[in-house]
């Protein structure tokens, strides 16, 4: 799985005497863009117990320690507001709260704040255990108040034990409350709760808040969660959600959720009541790759006998009741389901219409190259890298020779590449801070490249390397073409400080030798709409003006790689512009959200791709790719809705910059608004394409405020040429009269399958393979 060296092995050795390299490397990271005043006191990473003194043996309260180090904004001048006013938007005061190993007494609750990285020692996970008297309802409240659910970003808790074992199991009380939605991380916990309890539950989102709007919710993934006893593991509430790795050990109930789409990955459940109660799915669920013990019904839902509550189930070892559906004339299904079983509306191949299927079994047709142990999806937890000793781990910002600033001004470009280079088959950590680059940084194989999350990031400063939007440079290349060997990036974020219509923000080039290998994980894109960025300045009237970047991700045909919990977010809103930010809106114009050509073996999971001008989602020419959830939303700017001189429609304004694997919209008349806008997904030449869960959604045309009217926001969604073996499952629309377009001809349409926000399809067949 990878290329550790001897000393990195001798340090998996020690590091139980030792503590974890991120607990003891130097912090030395900066937030960029804060006024120097604030920004001279101002600590990024905050150790609880030595910073703060937390205790941290379990004998005294450790909840105002804590809730201190998560406040704590700066000693440099009284005009600092704190972070509970949102001074500073969303980026502009990151945290890293650090948790030593150990037990901490909680007699209160902890409230989080945007930009806060809540983490523990993965070596030895600290516990956060509820005190017999806790006063509140949640140990953890996630979600920041000053914002509402849905602009909650940039915010993650991990490498937790969770205990209220000491708190009376039939009275109420949830272990965190998770009203957040995209660029957040809730990974690698354990959630301890009494056995047979009625009250205890372990994630909560969009509970207990007013029907103000501002506990609702955008989240992506959630991922290698452990929950034990309880009455519920979770208790879900939002738009979309992917749950992966899952383990539910003693529930009474694993999973209660309300949305339009749900899939669960790579999950168990054993000695549960109920592993997934689904009544509240009005789109689409999906469970793939998923193991019970002893429970005694996987899914229960209700049976709306058309597209509404749609399942789908793939590879499922189950040896009770499996599908349980309220109001159905058909009995329960029972047992494995070791192929594909579908619930909901079904395309045949080459069948135009669908027919409502209650209940039908197809081979499932995964490649050999996806899989591993028998026929499971490849899947893998974020590295920590715990078996790294201490000198097998760089600070980027303090090589000897090879100065590098992080300070969003001077150019970092020729000595982080002399620093990759010369540190291969180490890991590179990246404090706080916005490296700035004028040229493509290569990141050569056994790279392990690791950042303060939310708070490291790449910037692409003006340089003619990347003006020229005919020839796109890429700002971060993972390997050269036909490089094999590790490549991996975890925590970090790819921006833009100008307009750079040449400026391709991440290519990946390198492919492994085990699926793995290389891998990206709780790393995100954005474009415009924070601090440091000239494109939050002057993109303010026309998209032709604010061509920002060519693309966000290219997966090249020499790639394989593994991307886990990826945002890809050009912004239709301010960040950092105070609580009424959502409404201060961008006007930009990036050209391209993913391409994937890759051949060799892809993997994404939980990944969106928002606001981009051509397209979310390309598959050109790929092969071999499996995509377990994709989320995508339209620019806010197009549409028939706008003001004059933001009103350009698609491929405007990259017309004259046309790639071949671009779109052309020759499929729409020259004046249709509602037809020349970005593509959610295009599949094009390509086989063996799987794409699970897919939350397709347009809220505005011509900008925020300027609702849909009658049904349509967007005349189309996907677009299918020249393909076979594309297996479309739970792909769900909001407002788009056409779900798929095949070989230019209209085969879904939402009033077929009306259901979830509007429309649903259960199981998209008509490119496959299948017989």
């Amino acid at each position: 799985m990878s290329d550790f060296s001897s000393k990195a092995f001798l340090g998996y050795r020690l590091y139980i005497q030792s503590p974890y390299w991120y607990e003891t490397i130097n912090h030395n990271g900066e937030s960029s863009f804060m006024q120097p005043s604030c920004k001279s006191g101002y600590q990024v990473f905050r150790n609880v117990v030595t910073d703060f003194g937390a205790d941290n043996t379990g004998n005294s309260d450790a909840s105002k320690a804590i809730q201190d180090a998560i406040n704590a904004f700066s000693s440099g001048s009284s005009a600092c507001a704190g972070r509970d006013k949102n001074a500073y938007g969303t980026t502009g005061q990151p945290a890293i709260i650090y948790l030593p190993r150990g037990t901490y007494l909680m007699k209160n609750s902890i409230q989080m704040r945007l930009g806060t990285v809540l983490m523990g020692d993965p070596t030895h996970l600290p516990t956060l255990k509820a005190s017999s008297n806790f006063p509140n309802s949640h140990i953890i409240y996630a979600k920041d108040p000053v914002q509402p659910g849905t602009n909650n970003f940039y915010i993650a808790i991990k490498n937790l034990i969770i205990d209220s074992n000491d708190f009376d199991k039939d009275k109420t009380i949830y272990h965190i409350d998770w009203t957040v939605s995209q660029a957040t991380q809730l990974t690698n916990i354990v959630f301890n709760m009494p056995n047979f309890s009625t009250g205890h539950a372990g994630v909560t989102a969009a509970l207990n808040y007013p029907n103000d709007g501002s506990g609702y919710n955008s989240a992506l993934i959630l991922n290698d969660l452990t929950f034990n006893g309880g009455a519920t593991g979770m208790v879900l509430n939002g738009q979309q959600y992917i749950l992966k790795g899952m383990t539910f050990n003693g529930c009474n109930t694993g999973i209660r959720v309300n949305g339009f789409n749900l899939v669960i990955h790579n999950s168990s459940f054993s000695y549960c009541t109920t592993g997934i109660d689904a009544h509240g799915v009005s789109g689409s669920l999906v469970v793939l790759d998923t193991v019970t013990t002893n429970i005694g019904t996987l899914v229960q839902s209700g049976d709306s006998h058309n597209s509404r509550n749609s399942i789908i189930l793939e590879n499922v070892m189950n040896n009770g009741n499996t599908v349980v559906l309220e109001d159905s004339p058909n009995p329960p299904l029972v047992g494995n389901v070791p192929n594909t079983w579908v619930h909901g509306n079904f395309y045949a191949p080459r069948d135009k219409q669908p027919r409502f299927e209650d209940g039908r079994s197809i081979p499932a047709a995964r490649p050999s190259i996806l899989t591993v142990n028998g026929n499971n999806y490849f899947a893998m937890k974020p590295p920590t890298y715990q078996d790294f000793a201490i000198d097998q781990v760089i600070n980027v910002k303090t090589v000897a020779n090879l100065p590098v600033r992080g300070d969003g001004i001077n150019d970092d470009t020729e000595n982080i590449n002399a620093v990759l280079l010369k540190s291969a088959g180490k890991v590179v950590y990246f404090p706080a801070g916005t490296y700035m680059v004028t040229d493509s940084l290569i990141i050569p194989p056994g790279s392990r490249i690791v950042g303060d999350a939310y708070a490291s990031a790449i910037s692409a400063a003006f340089s003619p390397k990347f003006a020229n939007a005919d020839a796109p440079t890429a700002m971060v290349k993972l390997g050269n073409p036909g490089d094999i060997g590790v490549g991996q990036i975890s925590d970090m974020l790819f921006t833009v400080s100008d307009v750079l219509p040449g400026c391709k923000l991440l290519e990946v080039n390198m492919a492994g030798n085990n699926p793995g290998d290389v891998g990206i994980w709780n790393s995100h894109f954005r474009v415009g709409g924070a601090a440091g960025s000239k494109v939050k300045k002057v993109c303010s009237t026309s998209p032709g003006q604010c061509m920002a970047a060519w693309g966000l991700l290219h997966l090249t045909s020499t790639s394989s790689a593994y991307i886990e919990n990826m945002w890809g977010w050009t912004a239709d809103h301010d960040l950092d512009g105070g609580p009424d930010s959502v409404r201060e809106a961008p006007i930009i114009a990036t050209g391209r959200g993913a391409l994937i050509e890759a051949t060799k073996g892809t993997w994404l999971v939980g990944t969106g791709m928002e606001h981009n001008t051509l397209y979310q989602y390309n598959f050109y020419a790929a092969v071999n790719v499996c995509s377990v959830f994709q989320q995508s939303e339209t620019p806010y700017w197009q549409g028939p809705g706008g003001n004059a001189p933001t009103h350009e429609l698609a491929p405007a304004p990259w017309t004259e910059h046309l790639q071949p694997s671009d779109p052309t919209f020759n499929n729409c008349e020259p004046q249709d608004a509602h037809c020349r806008m970005s593509w959610f997904e295009l599949i094009n030449g390509s086989k063996d394409i799987f794409l699970y869960g897919g939350c397709v959604w347009v809220f505005f045309n011509g900008g925020v405020g300027h609702d849909c009217q009658g049904g349509l926001c967007q005349r189309n969604a996907i677009d299918i040429s020249n393909s076979t073996g594309t297996y479309l499952y739970g792909t769900n629309v909001k407002d788009i009269p056409t779900i798929i377009i095949s070989d230019e001809v209209e085969i879904g349409l939402t009033s077929d399958n009306q259901g979830g926000w509007t429309g649903v399809i259960a199981a998209y067949l008509f490119n496959s393979n299948l017989e």
